[in-house]
């Protein structure tokens, strides 16, 4: 079978190696599109010879063994799990789940989607109609946008440089778009709308529970979103992270950040057994129209291409949104 392994730093070939074995208690799985994902982008960027990368695989059940219960051959699934660019993978039953007939393969990477479930349960409104700004309009945050809508969110106000992604971000739900420059004056509470901090407990010269908004979701991943995202945050209110901070240590306006009193919540999820459940979740909410998250995944890439895909998620050339890499060749 094929399969996409790392030569050095943005460089992959297309490789031969043998179709895996599965033990009683697992699966064979075909694949037919692995999602990417940007927290591999860096990785990408930097890698060692030998390096494989792909966790949002679609595929068919190619076989199973024989201890499997509740899954059969020929059934479509999603789940979580690693090395995701070849041909087949072997999956686990218990972080496996089948996709339904009612929703395509580009829209069933299920990993992303239990990864916006999390961020969503962990940001939930207070009430309902409540207001919230996002920062960020990629695939993740168009994702939350599309489910905050679903949440009860009432009006949902997008913050993106690029003026694609804010029209993007009108079409999955968003009621208003700026870019970072365009914010109005209200929407922010750093130091120039705040003026100097009262210390004394006499109260504040500006409203600081008025400006900005009570909840913001970041999902930039770039150090001037997360800047931005506290800035829109009002005193005592709540900062949901969800971008992917990995290509290098982030410095904060800690005294900001602080004087806030502002809530920060990190938005990833790391209990897997519970993010399986996510999955299953995400697709019954895709399959009733309950969340209205498709047609995201823009551009579709063959194996070789691998570099080429990497590149364009980098700059979003041709409105990229969401990338998948094709795996099912023969």
């Amino acid at each position: 079978m094929k399969q996409i392994v790392m030569e050095g730093p943005r460089k992959s070939k297309v490789i031969d190696v043998d179709i895996p074995k599965i033990n009683s208690n697992q699966l064979l799985v075909k694949v037919i599109y692995t999602g990417m994902c940007h927290s591999e982008w860096y990785p990408w960027s930097t890698a060692s010879p030998g390096d494989i990368f792909g966790h949002e695989t679609v595929g068919i059940i190619a076989d199973a063994g024989c201890e499997v219960k509740g899954f059969r051959i020929g059934d479509r699934v999603t789940g979580l799990g690693g090395g995701g660019y070849k041909e087949y993978i072997v999956m686990e039953p218990e972080k496996t789940c089948r996709i339904p007939d009612n929703v395509k393969d580009e829209d069933a990477l299920g990993e992303p989607l239990a990864c916006l479930l999390s961020a969503g349960q962990k940001m939930s409104p207070l009430l309902c109609g409540d207001r919230i700004a996002v920062v960020g309009a990629g695939y993740m945050g168009l994702g939350i946008i599309s489910l905050f809508k679903a949440m009860g969110y009432g009006d949902i106000i997008a913050v993106d440089p690029r003026e694609a992604a804010r029209t993007n971000a009108l079409r999955y739900g968003a009621s208003e778009v700026y870019s970072p420059e365009g914010l109005p004056q209200e929407y922010r509470l750093n130091w120039d709308t705040w003026g100097k901090p009262d210390l004394t407990r006499d109260g504040h010269k500006a409203d600081i529970f008025g400006l900005g908004f009570r909840d913001v979701m970041e999902f930039s991943g770039t150090p001037e979103g997360l800047a931005l995202a506290a800035e829109l945050v009002c005193a005592h209110g709540r900062l949901g992270i969800g971008g992917y901070h990995n290509d290098a240590f982030r410095t904060v306006d800690m005294k900001l950040w602080n004087i806030k009193a502002m809530t920060m919540i990190h938005c990833h999820e790391r209990r897997i057994s519970y993010e399986a459940t996510l999955c299953r979740r995400a697709l019954k909410l895709l399959s009733k129209g309950l969340w209205q998250f498709t047609g995201a995944t823009s551009h579709i890439y063959s194996m070789e291409e691998f570099d080429k895909a990497n590149e364009e998620m980098e700059s979003k050339a041709g409105n990229f949104i969401k990338g998948a890499v094709r795996c099912d060749i023969s």
